[in-house]
């Protein structure tokens, strides 16, 4: 019997997951091919470690923290059965999360409040949101896996964009203060990312709660367009599957390849009130540019005008509630960015 809850558990997670099975206690951990044992912690949580742990990296591969973007969970889904299975190496502590599997389940973004803006204590203005004990979960178990670290860090969190891109597939790094990694902008670069955006305030989201909280080198990947389970390319994906899989494996990537284009953060445009106006087309793509003086957006006497020569917005969205955030502004900052690395 624990031999077949183990097989469904690692075969197909995503399916065991979206299931709501939960394993009895002796069923909860084992140990698959190449001697790595797992554990089950919660649901949609699991915790690998490889035969021998000794000054590796500890990583957090999470996806699923909005429930209807559906590529990245099921890519991380076939990275558990890999490893289970041996197809793929594991040479670090992995800690495997599908986030607000209940938003999955539904196919829906979230139930009640945003999941990827409740973290770093947010939470607590909502105590009866169903996103809440989610969050607070997601907090503890990344706070205990990398307090049990004893090397480098490293938070993958995968999402989808709701609209098209003119980088279809694209980063954003949480502001922390600390100097940026070339470790990370290597990484992307061999995950086909080609365009990295730079936060430049503290934030609510998973990977600034992992990055601030937890020391870890964090990203928020964006890999293409929410689609329903089981409709997704992944092969559109590759590139970020590879690389994440060579972060598990410890394998090195392509050194000769550029790096990504950088754009960091200049502004953003907040819904004050249900008056709202977001002046751009419905379908407009993340990082379209717009010239100086551009009205983007009013709101009773609020207005957002263009000040730079060229600012592009990301995630424009006025379906959201008054108080967030309707769309970020960015400047190009390539070159003065991959020149400051450390």
């Amino acid at each position: 019997m624990k031999h077949d809850t183990s097989n469904a558990l690692l075969s197909d997670f995503l399916a065991y997951t979206l299931a709501g099975t939960r394993p009895s206690a002796s069923e909860a951990k084992g140990v698959c091919a190449n001697g790595v044992r797992w554990t089950w912690l919660d649901e949609g949580i699991l915790q690998f470690e490889p035969a021998e742990v000794s000054g590796t990296r500890s990583v957090l591969a999470s996806a699923g923290v909005h429930g209807d973007e559906t590529a990245p969970i099921e890519l991380l889904s076939l990275v558990v059965r890999d490893i289970a299975e041996g197809q793929a190496a594991l040479a670090c502590r992995l800690l495997v999360i599908l986030g607000n599997v209940a938003a999955m389940r539904t196919a829906c973004r979230y139930l009640d409040d945003d999941l990827n803006r409740l973290f770093s204590g947010w939470h607590a203005q909502v105590p009866n949101s169903r996103e809440t004990p989610r969050a607070v979960a997601l907090e503890q178990v990344a706070t205990q896996f990398f307090a049990d670290a004893s090397d480098a860090r490293w938070h993958v969190d995968m999402h989808t964009a709701i609209r098209a891109s003119v980088f279809e597939q694209f980063a954003l790094l949480p502001h922390t203060g600390a100097p940026l990694s070339r470790a990370m902008f290597e990484w992307l670069r061999d995950a086909s990312i080609a365009a990295v955006l730079l936060h430049t305030t503290k934030g609510n989201t998973y990977s600034h709660f992992t990055a601030q909280v937890c020391g870890a080198e964090a990203c928020t990947l964006e890999l293409g367009k929410v689609r329903p389970f089981g409709q997704n390319d992944l092969a559109r994906f590759g590139g970020a599957d590879k690389a994440l899989r060579d972060l598990l494996a410890g394998v090195e990537g392509n050194a000769g390849a550029p790096l990504p284009r950088v754009f960091t953060v200049i502004d953003q445009i907040t819904k004050q009130s249900d008056a709202f106006e977001l002046l751009v087309a419905a379908d407009v793509p993340n990082f379209t540019p717009f010239e100086q003086d551009t009205l983007l957006a009013r709101d009773g006497d609020y207005r957002y005008v263009v000040r730079h020569a060229e600012e592009r917005i990301v995630f424009p969205n006025p379906t959201v509630k008054p108080g967030l955030r309707a769309g970020l502004l960015v400047v190009e900052t390539t070159q003065e960015t991959l020149a400051a690395l450390a």
